[in-house]
């Protein structure tokens, strides 16, 4: 009779465990270079993962492709290390998919992983917490613009007008020396302006008017600075939260600081709060647009819808 393979026949045999493997979509103008490589891989060892599959950003290819080339090479999590543009980028391919995202933040912005709560001082930290964290479920949002077929997507917010014309104008140089407050300086010099007629639907519901100077769509409440635009606004609450700000006259501005941070004045019509499941937004000019910070354009109407949880986030909790 012909040997066999005691090992191969015995029911129940363990199979070896393979180690678990990320990827790493980097933004190489954002992160420290070799010195974050060569830790991230070191990690990656000490804590019993395979050899990560890295791939960096390029000014042609902003994180789209390194993702679908990610979720191919059937990898654990994908972690998205850069500013919020990759963040945005990488979230775009995995919503819907089930693999996870984790974040190592490296822009001046860091919105989605300061409303979450990821460490946003030590990339090697924010990378632990991927590596030994468990995951969450989060709302996604699809934007479609002036009407176009293809959709984008956002996590935190997405606005028309002054909000968007401060990302477009804000100075690079400055923004390198002094990081968030470079938007400060951006908001001062655009606070005058026209105002432009808006159409506001929420669920589709009869349009409101207003003579507006931005139109703000929220997933999460926080920007830059630690300002919660949305104090209501959770990440996974099937909800989206829409801000129209309408500054009238020389004093306009302070009526507007008062309503944001004063929203039990319903008497002031500077500040407006909705909330819904989707929202179109009509403008009679074009205005600058902008998502999670980056500026994308001009555009005369969004469309909004949200994904409740679409998108799971590998991460380590506070306690």
């Amino acid at each position: 009779m012909p040997q066999t393979n005691a090992a191969q026949d015995t029911p129940g045999q363990d199979t070896p465990v393979q180690p678990k493997r990320a990827a790493v979509i980097v933004n190489p103008m954002k992160s420290s270079g070799e010195d974050f490589k060569a830790s991230f891989y070191r990690l990656c060892e000490t804590q019993g993962w395979s050899e990560p599959l890295w791939l960096e950003t390029t000014a042609e290819d902003t994180g789209l492709g390194q993702a679908r080339q990610a979720l191919e090479a059937g990898v654990d999590v994908v972690i998205a290390a850069g500013g919020d543009g990759t963040v945005r980028c990488v979230a775009e391919v995995l919503a819907g998919t089930g693999t996870p995202m984790g974040l190592v933040p490296m822009g001046t912005g860091n919105l989605l992983a300061r409303n979450i709560g990821v460490d946003i001082t030590d990339p090697v930290a924010a990378s632990y917490d991927v590596l030994n964290g468990s995951d969450i479920k989060v709302d996604v949002v699809k934007a479609s613009l002036d009407h176009a077929e293809d959709e984008q997507v956002f996590l935190v917010m997405a606005g028309l007008g002054y909000d968007a014309a401060i990302m477009a104008n804000t100075v690079d140089e400055l923004k390198d020396r002094v990081g968030w407050l470079a938007y400060v300086e951006a908001g001062i010099r655009h606070l005058p302006g026209k105002p432009v007629k808006a159409h506001i639907s929420i669920d589709g519901q009869h349009p409101v008017r207003r003579r507006i100077r931005s139109v703000m769509v929220g997933n999460c409440g926080k920007i830059t600075g630690g300002v919660e635009v949305f104090p209501d606004a959770k990440i996974d609450d099937n909800i989206l939260d829409v801000l129209i700000l309408a500054p009238v006259g020389r004093l306009g501005w302070f009526s507007v600081l008062a309503g944001m941070f004063g929203r039990k004045n319903s008497k002031n019509k500077s500040v407006e709060y909705f909330a819904g499941k989707t929202a179109e937004i009509s403008l009679d000019h074009e205005q600058e647009f902008q998502l999670d910070g980056d500026h994308i354009g001009k555009a005369k109407h969004l469309k909004v819808s949200v994904e409740h949880e679409a998108l799971a986030i590998r991460m380590t909790k506070a306690v």
